[in-house]
C-alpha cells in the first residue's frame, strides 16, 4: 500500500501516536509525517505510506494554516493552557486592542522556539531539558506570516485567530508576542491546522473513520489514501515513452530531450506516475522514483 493519508489528528494524540497507530492499521512501519503537531492540537497531519514516505522531504509547499484561539490573563510554561500557569494579570484591553496591532506580526521575522518544543539543542529536545526545569539558550530562526485574520470571540476574554504562516511557525509563541503586544498576557487554549502544505481539512479522516474502512477491507482503506503525484501537481507534467522510462528506471540521461529546461513530474504513455526529472540543457535526468525499477 503506498499514497497519503490525511488524518484529522485528535486531541490527547501526539504526532508520534497517530504513526504509531497507522502502523498497524496500514500494516507497514516505512511510514512519515509531515508537519508535527502539539498533543492538544488537533487537524491535518499528513502521512506518507510505503514508498511514498520518500516524498516527505520533497514537498514543493510546507507552508500551513491554523486557528487558533489566544487566552489573555495569565501566561504558562508550555505557552498553552495545558501548562503551569506562571503569573496571572487582570485583562485591561480586548478586541478592538487586538484588531489594531495584529497587522505588526505579518511578515517575514524572527522567532525563539519555545522550550516546551522538539527542537533539538546539542542533540537534545528542548523539552526534556524543559521537564527538568531547565532554560537553554535557542537562537532565533527565521519564519514569515502571511496573514493574520480574526475571527471573533467565542467566550469573553478569548480571541480566534487564522493563521497563514511558513513552515517552523510556532503559533503559541506568536500568541504570547501577540498578548505582549496588546499589554497583556496571554496563552494558547485550542489550536486546529486546517492546511498542510496542499492537504486541507477536506482532505482529512478521523482515526474513527479510518479504522471503519480498514474493517472494511483493503479496498476502502485505500480508497482514502491521495496519490503520491498529488505532493508534485504544481509542476509541469512530462509524458515519457517506453524508451525513455527505461532509461529513468536505469538512471540514464537522455540526451536532446525536447522540453524546456526545468522540473518536472513524469508519467509513462500508461498514465503511470514515476517520479520526478529534470530537464537541464537539453538532457533528462531522474530526480526521485517512486516506482519500482523495471
Amino acid at each position: 500500500m503506498q499514497g497519503i493519508l490525511i488524518v484529522d489528528k485528535p486531541a490527547g494524540w501526539t504526532s508520534f501516536d497517530v504513526i504509531a497507530k497507522m502502523r498497524g492499521v496500514l500494516g507497514t512501519r516505512k511510514l512519515g509525517h509531515s508537519g508535527t503537531l502539539d498533543p492538544m492540537a488537533t487537524g491535518v497531519l499528513p502521512v506518507f505510506c510505503g514508498g511514498a514516505s520518500k516524498a516527505v522531504d520533497l514537498q514543493l509547499n510546507h507552508d500551513k494554516t491554523y486557528r487558533a484561539t489566544l487566552r489573555l490573563g495569565s501566561r504558562t510554561d508550555t505557552g498553552d493552557i495545558t501548562g503551569t500557569v506562571l503569573e496571572t494579570r487582570p485583562v485591561t484591553a480586548g478586541e478592538a486592542e487586538l484588531k489594531e496591532i495584529l497587522p505588526r506580526f505579518v511578515g517575514p521575522q524572527m522567532q525563539v522556539p519555545p522550550m516546551y518544543s522538539a527542537v533539538k539543542v546539542n542533540g537534545q529536545p528542548l523539552y526534556k531539558a524543559a521537564r527538568q526545569g531547565l532554560t537553554v539558550e535557542r537562537k532565533a530562526r527565521p519564519i514569515e506570516v502571511y496573514d493574520i485574520a480574526y475571527e471573533g470571540s467565542p467566550v469573553p476574554g478569548e480571541y480566534t485567530l487564522t493563521v497563514r504562516c511558513s513552515k517552523g511557525t510556532y503559533i503559541r509563541t506568536l500568541l504570547e508576542e501577540i498578548a505582549q503586544g496588546m499589554g497583556q498576557l496571554g496563552a494558547m487554549s485550542a489550536l486546529r491546522r486546517t492546511r498542510a502544505g496542499l492537504f486541507t481539512e477536506a482532505d482529512a479522516h478521523t482515526l474513527e473513520e479510518i479504522l471503519a474502512a480498514k474493517e472494511a477491507g483493503p479496498d476502502a482503506l485505500e480508497g482514502l489514501m491521495l496519490p503520491v503525484e498529488r505532493v508534485f501537481e504544481p509542476l509541469p507534467l512530462l509524458e515519457v515513452d517506453a524508451g525513455t522510462a527505461q532509461h529513468l528506471y536505469n538512471g540514464c540521461p537522455t540526451s536532446h530531450y525536447p522540453a524546456p529546461d526545468g522540473r518536472y513530474r513524469v508519467r509513462n504513455r500508461e498514465g503511470q506516475f514515476l517520479g520526478l526529472a529534470n530537464v537541464t540543457g537539453g538532457v533528462l535526468r531522474v530526480e526521485k522514483l517512486f516506482v519500482e525499477r523495471g
